[in-house]
């Protein structure tokens, strides 16, 4: 049971700052407004690991590596503990490839997963609270990912379909890596 209890609490921290971290690096791409609150609290959130991997690994215009490289880091050493939690052993040193993979795996899971809630609250604010102070925020962020499927729907006038086909293809391909997750790591 603690064992469970243990999956459970590394489940949800790494998955909240692995999501942090690449929304970090999503807010750079699409250029969100510095002094937004969101991209404020973020900063001020993952400051400690960012800045110093930023001495090292410094940014290019549109690409945040030092957030990238920080969720992959943070993917691996959840992985590692998952592993040392659910066997009771270190990693064998021979499965550290195969933690890497897991790891790049992970890390588009939890992007998946931040791109189904971020949609989601957008549509269901929409219907609500049209004028809620987050909705420009989320229509930026999600505006790369919702307007090449408005480009393909077919126009219904005020219904606006592309939503529902970017969660349903989001679903689809974190049940394709689940699928190759679980053959690599066995998380």
């Amino acid at each position: 049971m603690l064992g469970e209890i243990l999956r459970f609490l590394l489940e949800i921290i790494f998955t909240l700052m692995g999501a942090v971290l690449l929304g970090r690096a999503w807010i750079h791409a699409v250029k969100l407004h510095p002094f937004n609150p969101m991209s404020l609290a973020i900063q001020q959130a993952t400051n400690w690991l960012i800045l110093p991997l930023r001495k090292l690994i410094p940014s290019s215009r549109t690409i945040d590596w030092s957030s990238l490289v920080a969720a992959a880091l943070t993917a691996v050493v959840y992985l590692v503990l998952m592993w040392v939690v659910s066997t009771g052993t270190m990693l064998p040193p021979g499965l550290f490839p195969a933690v890497l993979g897991a790891a790049l795996v992970t890390m588009v899971r939890w992007g998946l997963n931040m791109i189904v809630w971020m949609t989601l609250i957008q549509a269901i604010l929409s219907w609500v609270n049209p004028m809620a102070a987050i909705m420009p925020v989320l229509r930026t962020l999600t505006a790369p990912l919702l307007e090449p499927i408005r480009r393909i729907m077919p126009n219904l006038g005020g219904l606006d379909l592309s939503p529902i086909v970017l969660l349903v293809l989001a679903q689809v391909a974190m049940m394709v890596l689940n699928r190759i997750s679980f053959s690599l790591f066995g998380v």
